[in-house]
């Protein structure tokens, strides 16, 4: 694998920075309640868990913005959320984390989807979901797509980010792919394995391993020869340029004929979490391909960005100094 020096780490950094994105998917407030826990509860057997703080950031599809907008990248959401305390409080803080919400649509009757972790001695002890799935009232769609055919003019790249809630539906998706199209966007999709979309004409899909074998209907083993037969299933199935597969421990394989799959390891030195990892890699896979490296080089960037999250606890997020100090250490 090709060793990049400073320089051009630095040069790689300074175009990815550069980049405007538009992140489209299901919003939701992550919410974390951390504390100690030094006793079985007497009343079932299970800890007690004494609550030393609380914090909270936006999730879902935000991760995904969030993660470029602490980076430095020019980010903006569309989607939409709850009219009520949970929404007014999700909207806060992604004003504080510099992400634009022109593209988001606050509705009423409809719950702002608020997942909590309760985590303690550095473990997640439970977790907490308050949803509630649901379509997207077509009215509601017709000016979310206005929206966007507003915003993307100034965007490099559209992110679809499916997190299975309701919002990303077929209809929904063609006219995102099309009006990006017509705008000459790149589209990358994180994808659902539970709602079957087709994903014609766009730049990259990303499943992870187990959702890649279900989706080409392949059985699970680990034998390189099966994990290249998926790939190419995908291609020709989801008609994408690209697909990356997201294999955990292992790294990352990119798909991108006319070349040979390309195969990067992972960088993690230390894995406390893998919450929002993948959200990570399709952040930063986007924004390096945006920004004019080659898949290859965008693979490395993306695998380099979540080896540092998973070593972070909670839905982490990293820095610039953080990215060229992964490629100084393991290249």
């Amino acid at each position: 694998m090709k060793k990049y020096s400073q320089q051009q780490i630095e040069k790689f950094i300074k175009k990815i920075r550069r980049q405007k994105i538009l992140v489209i998917g299901d919003i939701m407030l992550d919410q974390f309640i951390w504390g100690k826990v030094n006793r079985i509860s007497p009343e079932a057997p299970v800890p007690v868990v004494q609550v030393t703080h609380e914090s909270a950031y936006p999730g879902g599809a935000a991760n995904v913005a969030r993660n470029l907008a602490d980076f430095g990248i020019h980010v903006a959401m569309s989607s939409v959320l709850g009219n009520d305390a949970n929404g007014d409080k999700l909207l806060t803080l992604l004003k504080e984390a510099r992400i634009a919400s022109d593209g988001i649509l606050a509705m009423d009757g409809y719950p702002t989807i608020v997942k909590t972790r309760i985590i303690a001695r550095h473990q997640q002890v439970v977790r907490v979901d308050r949803e509630s799935v649901q379509a997207i009232d077509g009215t509601i769609v017709k000016t979310l797509l206005e929206k966007i055919e507003h915003i993307i003019g100034d965007m490099d790249a559209v992110i679809i980010e499916d997190y299975g809630k309701g919002f990303i539906t077929q209809s929904f998706v063609d006219n995102v792919i099309a009006v990006s199209r017509k705008n000459g966007k790149i589209v990358t999709v994180d994808p659902n394995p539970n709602n079957l979309i087709k994903w014609s004409g766009v730049t990259l899909i990303k499943p992870n391993r187990a959702e890649a074998y279900a989706a080409a209907g392949v059985p699970f083993d680990e034998n390189e020869k099966t994990l290249h037969t998926v790939g190419e299933i995908l291609l020709k199935k989801w008609d994408a340029e690209n697909i990356l597969i997201t294999l955990g421990e292992d790294g990352l394989v990119l798909f991108h004929p006319p070349e040979a799959p390309f195969f990067t390891p992972t960088k993690a030195r230390e894995v406390f979490d893998v919450s929002g990892a993948g959200d990570t890699v399709i952040a930063f896979f986007t924004a390096a391909l945006a920004a004019g490296l080659t898949g290859a080089e965008a693979a490395q960037v993306a695998n380099h960005a979540a080896g540092i999250v998973v070593g972070k606890l909670g839905t982490a997020t990293l820095t610039p100094d953080e990215i060229l100090k992964s490629f100084q250490q393991n290249d």
